[in-house]
């Protein structure tokens, strides 16, 4: 994503670059020469990189931005929205962009906001990152300052206006057309498709909604082309990734990898493997709502083909290690009581269906379960998976749940069995 480190765009003391810093790392010279290009060349070019979404969907960026109507006939006003409402468990990759490389972030949202002809754009971001806050309105004042925002950039005719906006929180709010909706200023209920928010989004106008990490890479293809951002990857797909990782490793964290490594290399050469006295059983590798990935398959590749083989998803790339001293049963309920929290309550099965899974996982958790709970919990999974609710919130809380029924079956029926949680005297139940 970057040409230098995170650390290279920090000042001594640990501030993220100046304008004036960031100019002479070389900023702002990838905003300069889109200006010169038509904006359809971007758009060609971000596509030929094979740059696929970053918070999860994995969805082409170019075909995302070839969508949005042009020419004669299409609306004047469109928009951009940047998602960085960064609240699925285990993810927290979003947060160290903005607030270590902010200038990045305001410099990937002019280069594309020009790309699709967008004259307002939108960061959305997480209510508690008050720093990432802070930080993006600094940063756009000074590119203000220096020309590169407002009515007419750089003497380009290009006008674009930034709004950093707070979510007023709620996890729901991260998906997409949720979050459309609560930039409006009403409650985030999900829109129904079609139409796509490329022709019908904020406001009725066209609007495009990119994840944080998938814009940052925008200005680095525009200045060294699709063909290096391909060379970067281990795959078919363009670029890097951020991965990160938590759980009982010795360096939990977050690095910027090639597309591709393997989810072995991860854990053992960055996060330095597992903590003395653990053993790690499976791992949720991208994030809360992505199914278990065993032992036996650790030595897959990390995108976005190769783990959907071994029954996963990238998801946001930020992997959850279980080990051998945590309950899977207690983690499950732990992640699906967040999920049970998080929906916004308009569709019956996810508003009455996650709040039922909760207190199933907390029966048997608590040695009060029934072997028939597993039946129950089976159809849960089906119930609430893909095109069974109004918008992915309850099928991505299925994915953990039906891979841990799968995985983990002799734990359930052991908690049931003995009326109780193996695991229950151990501090890691209640980590």
């Amino acid at each position: 994503m970057m040409d230098k480190p995170l650390t290279a765009l920090l000042q001594p003391n640990g501030m993220p670059l100046d304008i004036t810093g960031y100019e002479h790392a070389g900023g702002y010279q990838p905003l300069r020469k889109a200006l010169k290009m038509a904006p359809e060349a971007i758009i060609a070019e971000v596509k030929r990189s094979r740059l696929r979404g970053r918070g999860g969907g994995g969805f082409s960026t170019g075909r995302k931005w070839e969508a949005v109507p042009q020419g004669e006939g299409s609306p004047s006003q469109r928009y951009l929205v940047v998602n960085g409402d960064e609240m699925e468990p285990g993810s927290f990759k979003d947060r160290l962009l903005f607030e270590q490389t902010p200038h990045q972030m305001i410099e990937a949202v002019i280069i594309s906001a020009f790309a699709i002809q967008a004259s307002i754009a939108y960061i959305f971001v997480r209510g508690e990152y008050v720093l990432s806050m802070e930080r993006l309105n600094r940063a756009a004042a000074e590119a203000k300052a220096r020309g590169y925002l407002g009515a007419n950039i750089l003497g380009s005719g290009f006008g674009l206006t930034i709004h950093v906006h707070a979510s007023g929180g709620r996890y729901i709010c991260g998906e997409s057309s949720s979050l459309l909706t609560a930039l409006e200023g009403r409650r985030p209920i999900p829109r129904s498709r079609p139409p796509r928010s490329a022709q019908s989004g904020l406001w009725g106008k066209p609007s495009v909604v990119n994840n944080v990490e998938t814009l940052c890479n925008v200005p680095h293809i525009v200045e060294r082309g699709a063909d290096w951002f391909l060379s970067l990857s281990l795959g078919a797909d363009g670029g890097t990734k951020l991965y990160g990782m938590s759980g009982r490793v010795k360096r939990p964290g977050l690095w910027e990898l090639p597309l591709g490594t393997t989810l072995v290399e991860l854990l053992e050469e960055h996060a330095g493997g597992m903590q003395e006295g653990y053993e790690c059983r499976a791992v949720l590798p991208g994030g809360a709502s992505t199914s278990f990935i065993m032992r036996d398959d650790f030595d897959v590749a990390m995108d976005f083909t190769s783990v959907q083989r071994v029954g996963s998803s990238v998801g946001t790339g930020n992997i959850m290690v279980l080990d051998n001293r945590r309950c899977p049963v207690g983690m499950l309920r732990n992640l699906e009581h967040f999920f049970a929290q998080e929906s916004c309550g308009f569709c019956t099965p996810c508003r009455d269906g996650l709040p039922w899974v909760e207190r199933i996982l907390a029966a048997i958790e608590a040695g009060e379960g029934h072997m028939d709970d597993l039946d129950t919990l089976g159809r849960h999974v089906k119930f609430l998976g893909p095109n069974c609710t109004f918008c992915d919130l309850a099928p991505g809380a299925m994915q953990p749940l039906a891979s841990g029924l799968k995985y983990f079956r002799a734990e359930f029926e052991q908690h049931i069995r003995e009326k109780c949680c193996p695991w229950h005297d151990t501090e890691e139940h209640w980590a």
